[in-house]
């Protein structure tokens, strides 16, 4: 295999390849390399390429295997972190002015977590500023999608979708707080889960809200997701909420087998009455329900009534806790926010303590609906979002009143398993046509807290009887 074919396997089969010696891990990052120089100009996906710091990790992971040592299941592999991760003696920007020239002196959790499994780290991935979740407030530049340059890649992890769809990584991390690992793997047509909320170590990443944020994996594959997941996941002693829970082999567990499984699709979201969702988005969902139900799947609608309104509590939310974790920024330096930034920050220190009140208690009842659900059911089921990646609009500002009002409602659909705090998975099941191209459709697999391995293998069973995940973006 040329060096240039290198970056088409997915993460498990470049683990393996370079375990058996067919392929150095030298090689492996040349390649990568390659590869970003050649695409990245068009995409934006990195800020930063760490070529001569991966290099030397390559060409001491080649010396462990020549002398007989493995350090885990992504020995070798190169993989990007979005930049709100720290990485010691790496500058970590957040994508914005106000952090541009900041070093962390320690690797956030994660970080080493990949470390031990031997992952190598091509670099830093461009995301929106401060992960607020508007494609166009990077002050590195808007990052593309590689299916169509002119469409959104999903925020807030923007550079981690499209490095990892137009393979300039093998794998990738990004953060979710309202649905910004979701969001970019429904973009850009792969697989991420944002993990249950503590399952995942915050330690050593710049935070966008406390009680909704959580890191997971945006991956090519359901496999590569479930290795990159098993790398990171664990109580850590540094951050006092994650939880002392037992973390499976998550790849151990994908069977295949879902014949013993109930699985409910959420009917509100399904409605094109109720949030707007599209033909293409609901057919796509509905033919994935279909194909679980033929492998052995029992799947029936469940009514969640307060699912569309949860998008509006969870920003309420997330708003306020964004903009009180550094209040300072926007009274000392508003000039170097992005504009929209800085409407968003201005409106999180302007929302009364009753309403974010109201919005917790919101969450509370939402939580507990889901999870009643979820006593009936093993997985739910649903869309990501109303529509797919839809054309980004470069002007600053708020279009209307009623654009506004919109956008809280589909956020509903992320925003939902953000506040219910159990883990929920992003999986490409099919394609629309747009003009000459096409455009990636996503189901959204959602379970109980801290059973990951349950999503990730209906996911699995789902991807391994499709042939989705082999399509390759035009770029």
């Amino acid at each position: 295999m040329s060096n240039g074919g290198l970056v088409f396997l997915s993460a498990t089969e470049l683990a393996s390849k370079i375990r058996d010696k067919d392929v150095s891990p030298v090689e492996a990052v040349e390649a990568y390399l390659e590869r970003i120089a050649q695409i990245d100009p068009k995409l934006n996906a990195y800020i930063t390429v760490l070529a001569d710091e991966a290099l030397a990790e390559a060409r001491q992971s080649e010396s462990d295997i020549a002398s007989g040592k493995n350090n885990g299941p992504l020995h070798g592999v190169p993989v990007g972190i979005k930049d709100q991760i720290h990485t010691k003696g790496i500058r970590t920007t957040d994508a914005s002015k106000i952090r541009a020239d900041f070093v962390p002196d320690t690797d956030a959790a994660v970080v080493e977590g990949l470390k031990r499994s031997g992952a190598i780290i091509l670099g830093k991935l461009n995301m929106t500023e401060f992960a607020m979740g508007d494609p166009i407030t990077s002050a590195f530049g808007v990052t593309r999608n590689p299916w169509d340059l002119e469409r959104n890649p999903g925020t807030s992890s923007a550079g981690s979708g499209a490095a990892t769809a137009s393979f300039m990584c093998a794998t990738s991390l990004g953060e979710d707080t309202g649905g910004s690992v979701r969001g970019p793997a429904a973009n850009c047509g792969l697989v991420g889960i944002r993990p249950s909320w503590g399952r995942v170590s915050r330690f050593g990443v710049d935070g966008a809200s406390w009680s909704l944020d959580t890191i997971g994996p945006i991956s090519r594959t359901v496999e590569d997701c479930a290795v990159t997941l098993g790398a990171i996941a664990g109580r850590d002693p540094r951050d006092p909420w994650t939880w002392d829970v037992p973390v499976p082999d998550y790849r151990a567990a994908l069977t295949g087998d879902v014949s013993a499984l109930k699985i409910g699709l959420v009917k509100e979201f399904l409605d094109p009455d109720v949030l707007g969702v599209t033909k293409p988005v609901r057919q796509g969902v509905l033919d994935a329900a279909q194909l679980l139900a033929g492998l052995g799947a029992e799947v029936e609608e469940v009514s969640l009534p307060l699912a569309p309104i949860s998008g509006i509590a969870s920003r309420i939310i997330s708003s306020v806790e964004r903009t009180s974790l550094r209040p300072e920024w926007l009274r000392e330096r508003p000039q170097d926010f992005h504009h929209n930034t800085r409407i968003a920050f201005t409106a999180g220190e302007l929302i009364p303590s009753q309403i974010y009140y109201k919005a917790q208690k919101l969450r509370a009842l939402v939580r507990k609906q889901t999870l009643d659900a979820l006593e009936r059911y093993d997985v739910l089921a649903m869309p990501i979002d109303s529509e797919p990646a839809t054309i980004m609009d470069m002007r600053p500002g708020v279009r209307s009143k009623e654009a506004a009002i919109q956008a809280l409602r589909r956020g509903s659909y992320r925003g939902l398993f953000s506040m219910v705090s159990g883990p929920a998975l992003s999986v490409c099941c099919g394609f629309t046509s747009d003009g000459e191209g096409k455009l990636p459709l996503a189901l959204q697999l959602a379970g109980h807290p801290f059973d990951e391995a349950t999503v990730l293998n209906v996911a699995h069973a789902y991807q391994q009887n499709t042939a989705w995940h082999l399509e390759r973006p035009p770029i």
